[in-house]
């Protein structure tokens, strides 16, 4: 565990992790044996409410009756059933059925854009996937992007929006302004109804940077839009991962409350503190 990943909810105020990934990449069972840990970092971090949001091409690991039977296990946290839904082109229309399928059974569902032209690649694959951007015209990169993300966002079957910038993950960077098409694409997220994340990712990455960036933060708060904290965790030694520098950003920024998910129903919790 890092030094900050030790920091105490006294520290930092933030209680809640909502995109984690049990499985990391590859099918792995859900188990006492491999949830378990999460749930014991999450207290070790003064965290009391987190989201198993594993990608949807690893569904067929998800099993929900493991998840039931660690929230009988450690019932002083809020331990939510999720997943993060794709736009991947080859396996996320059986995700999709398996979100339709459990709705009722999910708190939580993410939605994320991973995928460009290429079916085969991730473009925010480190660092292969930069390989997508070279040479090639940006501007119209951001435009497909916030395309797809508003496609994501139109499915039905989502909470909330991951890494809404995710896009700049290589550090490439529009030559436009892209205010107009942020703002287009939140006020899409808004009449959804849509939360979107505050991701620690982007700090691990080479852009090195929260997702999304703050000018989107402030326009996503102009509009009312509410937030999530995030560490997209593959381990849990991730979980929370800089969660106190993303609480200084939110204090900076005046962010006071993040919301909370029960069956897809959403709460506001206020921060204490901050």
């Amino acid at each position: 565990m890092v030094a900050l990943n030790q920091l105490s909810a006294t520290t930092h105020h933030l209680f809640s992790d909502y995109h984690t990934h049990p499985q990391g990449h590859r099918v792995q069972r859900y188990t006492q044996a491999l949830l378990q840990p999460w749930v014991d970092s999450a207290r070790k971090l003064g965290l009391t409410d987190i989201a198993f949001t594993d990608h949807d091409r690893y569904h067929t690991g998800i099993e929900l009756d493991e998840i039931d039977r660690l929230r009988e296990r450690n019932p002083d946290l809020k331990i939510r059933a999720g997943i993060e839904l794709d736009n991947d082109p080859i396996h996320s229309a059986a995700g999709r059925n398996w979100v339709e399928k459990h709705w009722g059974e999910l708190d939580f569902v993410l939605g994320s854009v991973h995928f460009l032209e290429r079916a085969d690649q991730m473009f925010d694959s480190v660092p292969d996937g930069a390989a997508q951007f070279e040479g090639r015209d940006i501007d119209a990169i951001y435009v497909d992007y916030f395309r797809r993300v508003r496609e994501m966002a139109a499915t039905g079957l989502i909470d909330c929006l991951a890494h809404l910038d995710l896009i700049k993950i290589h550090r490439y960077r529009p030559t436009a302004e892209i205010d107009t098409l942020v703002t287009e694409t939140l006020d899409f997220i808004r009449t959804r109804k849509l939360a979107i994340e505050l991701s620690t990712a982007g700090w691990r990455k080479p852009v090195n940077e929260l997702y999304p960036s703050d000018r989107i933060i402030e326009l996503a708060m102009e509009k009312g839009i509410p937030f999530t904290t995030a560490s997209d965790a593959h381990s849990h030694a991730q979980l929370g991962d800089n969660f106190q520098h993303l609480a200084e950003k939110m204090s900076i920024l005046g962010i006071r409350e993040v919301c909370v998910f029960e069956k897809h129903k959403r709460k506001a919790c206020a921060i204490l503190g901050m």
